[in-house]
């Protein structure tokens, strides 16, 4: 058997080779101790991400930071500090960081994120009973409008999501979205024949736009500035501070408030975590929320009443078109469901709020 030497180090090594493998040896120390931390830290979330005493509830959205929506996240992001004592965490993730509405959607079904907003129009493929807020002229007013939302059809579809993983928690409102063009204003159906016209991933929408004898399109909400400054598309549909906030004005310089649709928003929730919590959590997430859609409502209005008399100070021209011909030509779209799951919901929404004799004629 061979003695170490003069000339050897450790374990028989010449001495040049120590160093490196002592030096390598730290280094494997260091990657396998950050590794075991890691893991530890890991073992302390839940799916509801949970720090020590602290839960971490992720909400996403796609909104601009300074819409009324997002004002209102802010709000119930600091109620529900103040019901926990600070035990609950809401962290808000704006203007689609962690992806589209659908990519936030589909992370919440899975767990990783608690809470997404988006609207009622883009969960036509998750829960298809949601494609009855799409249709055309459903709501006769506003009052119409918050009497469903908050009745007993409002709440049934914020559970009818349940089976795929997520419950609606609370609707915020979108207010009426309405045509917007770079070229010429939309003054009756006719003005959109050959048109290519942006709307939600919506198959209710894209068939109200064809309908009309338009072309609806397929571009995501953040490539719409550029679809429209490059001529990609003719013109798009939102609400006056989607219009606003989105800078959208910049490049489309008409606005026809014919108010085709009342989509709502809606937050859904993970039934991963949602069910991961206790019942006292979320009575504190449910009150803060409903608190915030009541800020939310407040603020919408304004908000709405100030964009429309900024935007017209500015240079677009808004105008008035009769909603009646519209009104007309969407009629075969409620032809087409009468006889569906949607078509039923749709004229169980047309009695709400009528006088008993309507109802009974």
């Amino acid at each position: 058997m061979t003695q170490p030497t003069e000339s050897s180090g450790v374990s028989g090594l010449p001495k040049r080779y120590v160093l490196p493998y002592i030096l390598l040896g730290m280094a494997v120390g260091v990657v396998i101790a950050s590794g075991l931390f890691a893991w530890k830290l890991g073992s302390d979330r839940t799916n509801s991400g949970t720090v020590g005493n602290v839960k971490e509830l992720r909400l996403a959205h796609g909104l601009d930071q300074n819409h009324p929506v997002h004002a209102a996240m802010l709000h119930w992001a600091k109620r529900l500090h103040e019901l926990s004592g600070g035990k609950l965490d809401l962290q808000i993730f704006p203007n689609g960081q962690l992806g589209s509405e659908t990519d936030c959607t589909e992370q919440v079904q899975r767990g990783a994120l608690a809470f997404v907003k988006t609207s009622t129009a883009a969960l036509e493929g998750f829960v298809p009973e949601m494609a009855v807020y799409s249709m055309p002229y459903l709501f006769r007013d506003e009052d119409h409008y918050w009497q469903v939302l908050e009745g007993d059809i409002g709440k049934e579809l914020l559970d009818a999501g349940r089976n795929v993983g997520v419950q609606g928690v609370v609707y915020y409102d979108a207010g009426s979205r309405s045509f917007y063009t770079v070229r010429k204003p939309v003054l009756q159906p006719s003005d959109l024949k050959e048109m290519k016209i942006r709307v939600l991933p919506s198959r209710t929408l894209m068939d109200m736009v064809s309908i009309m004898g338009g072309a609806p399109p397929s571009v995501p909400w953040g490539e719409l500035y550029t679809a429209l400054q490059q001529g990609m598309v003719d013109g798009a549909e939102n609400n006056p501070p989607s219009f606003d906030t989105s800078r959208h004005y910049e490049v489309a310089k008409y606005f026809s408030l014919d108010e085709h649709v009342r989509v709502p928003d809606v937050v859904l929730a993970s039934r991963i975590v949602w069910d991961s919590l206790s019942d006292q959590e979320r009575a504190w997430i449910q009150q803060a929320a409903d608190e915030s859609v009541a800020f939310q409502r407040t603020l919408w209005k304004q908000s709405t009443e100030e964009t429309l008399k900024r935007l017209a100070e500015g240079g677009i021209e808004i105008v008035h078109p009769d909603k009646t011909a519209f009104q007309e030509a969407v009629k075969p779209m409620y032809d087409a469901v009468a006889n569906t799951a949607v078509g039923k919901l749709a004229e169980r929404i047309r009695l709400v709020g009528l006088p008993e004799q309507e109802v009974a004629e």
